[in-house]
């Protein structure tokens, strides 16, 4: 049995839990180990009812993104989620936390779906430029209806318990304080017959009423005609009300991997990792402990910083902070470490500090700018000041908000200009990683995300 996927009995339900920490990811080895568990289950004549669900927060969260753009290792997901779909037993779904992309086309291939109160549910995978692959375009609008399936994956939203209710694309909300015991009630409730299941893909086509892949295609072509994906993904589900399940899983498999094959999706996934690698400064092993910080000035930093543990607020001052830290013996440093708030749209001097805060215009990013090469530090006043709630990039030297700016500021919306500027900020040491510019270039100057950002594509070619 799988090291990710576990089987165990209660009475005559069989509870196939995953536990691929942090969020289920599903992995090769997820997707094997569930197909181990079904046919374990399938061929124990004392089980009628087979649940699936997830350890830990949520059900599962997605695909594994770390296997996209690798060849597909068996068992591929669609398998998987026919050998659920076709079994003979009971087969219910038991979401929690998430359940997003490949874990909610998961569900959709069970034959009855509970969630807890908190459930998230979504197929965000255009956010990615992808499709859903694994039967989401084909089985979705079966239980929603067109116009919600088109609406929903054509713009990754994500909606909770109630909504997917309302939407029929949930069966129940269990207020149970366990996906285990909400598996066991409903598996006692279709026992008792006091439930029906049915098998999604053998749910009628959905009907096209009023034009209505005519009227998503139409927004799509005013709001982002850029975009590829959305645009498959309408072709996907204009195959679900024409074509039997297994055609139609067909055609939206071919359209996943013309997906795949996109520029559009590596650019959106190098913007999707490079995001998850912004709040973390390169060399800061066992960053420093922030023992005490006083923030002055009327600045809205000093404001949300203020009332927050070891943070105390003082009335007079420059706008600004001074933290003390804590050494590597644990003895407390004499002189603080100061940080200056800066105004974005002036030329004010920031190398009289330690380091400098920059508020980005018209978004909640900032930089926080290391002017002396201290990357523990740099980390623990990061994440001391993510508490304000702002996205933080850190960055060094000098801005390179600014740096990016004024290349480009007189070219309107140039991007090859910016391109060149974010090679030029780059080679000048301005942050840590090549994908911090993109995200900033992105987030903040305009830049499209679909193309990964600046420097991802003046060094596409290198």
């Amino acid at each position: 049995m799988s090291q990710t996927v576990y089987l165990s009995r209660q009475g005559e339900t069989a509870l196939i839990e995953i536990d691929n920490p942090p969020v289920n990811a599903l992995s090769q080895s997820v997707r094997a180990g569930l197909l181990d568990a079904l046919k374990q289950a399938e061929a124990d004549p004392s089980i009628k009812v087979i649940a699936v669900m997830g350890r830990g927060k949520v059900f599962i969260a997605g695909a594994d993104i770390k296997e996209f753009g690798k060849p597909p290792q068996p068992p591929i997901l669609p398998d998987v989620i026919a050998t659920l779909e076709q079994s003979t037993k009971a087969v219910i779904a038991v979401l929690h936390g998430v359940a997003l992309g490949g874990g909610l086309e998961v569900a959709l291939g069970c034959h009855y779906r509970v969630a807890l109160n908190d459930t998230r549910l979504g197929l965000p995978e255009v956010k990615l430029g992808l499709l859903p692959g694994a039967g989401g375009t084909q089985r979705l609008p079966r239980l929603t209806g067109l116009a919600t399936a088109a609406d929903w994956i054509t713009r990754g939203k994500l909606v909770d318990a109630h909504t997917a209710l309302s939407a029929g694309l949930i069966d129940a909300i269990s207020h149970a304080d366990s996906a285990q015991e909400a598996a066991l009630a409903v598996a006692r409730q279709w026992q008792e017959g006091r439930i029906a299941l049915r098998k999604t893909g053998a749910l009628p086509n959905p009907r096209d009423d009023s034009h209505i892949i005519e009227h998503a295609r139409q927004q799509l072509l005013d709001e982002c005609p850029e975009l590829y994906s959305p645009f498959r993904i309408l072709e996907a589900l204009e195959a679900s009300c024409i074509l039997p399940l297994a055609e139609g899983l067909t055609r939206e498999r071919e359209l996943f991997f013309q997906c795949m094959d996109s520029p559009q999706r590596a650019g959106l996934i190098h913007h999707f990792f490079a995001s998850k690698a912004i709040g973390k400064v390169p060399g800061a092993e066992g960053p420093s402990r922030i023992t005490s910080a006083v923030v002055s000035g009327e600045h809205s930093v000093v404001k949300a910083l203020a009332g927050q543990p070891l943070v105390e607020r003082s009335e007079s001052g420059s706008p600004g902070m001074k933290v003390w830290l804590a050494s590597d013996d644990n003895k407390i440093a004499d002189t603080p470490v100061t940080v200056t708030f800066l105004d974005p749209d002036s030329a004010q001097s920031d190398a009289e500090s330690d380091f400098s805060l920059l508020l980005i215009p018209d978004s909640q990013w900032a930089e926080l700018i290391d002017h002396g090469a201290q990357p523990g530090v740099h980390q623990a006043l990061l994440n001391l000041l993510k508490s304000s709630g702002l996205s933080i990039i850190p960055t060094k030297q000098r801005s390179l908000y600014r740096a990016l700016k004024d290349n480009t500021k007189t070219l309107e919306s140039d991007r090859t200009a910016l391109e060149t500027a974010a090679l030029s900020s780059w080679e000048g040491g301005l942050c840590y990683r090549g994908s911090d510019i993109d995200v900033l270039a992105i987030e903040t100057l305009g830049y499209p995300k679909h193309m990964g950002g600046p420097h991802y594509q003046a060094t596409l070619s290198k």
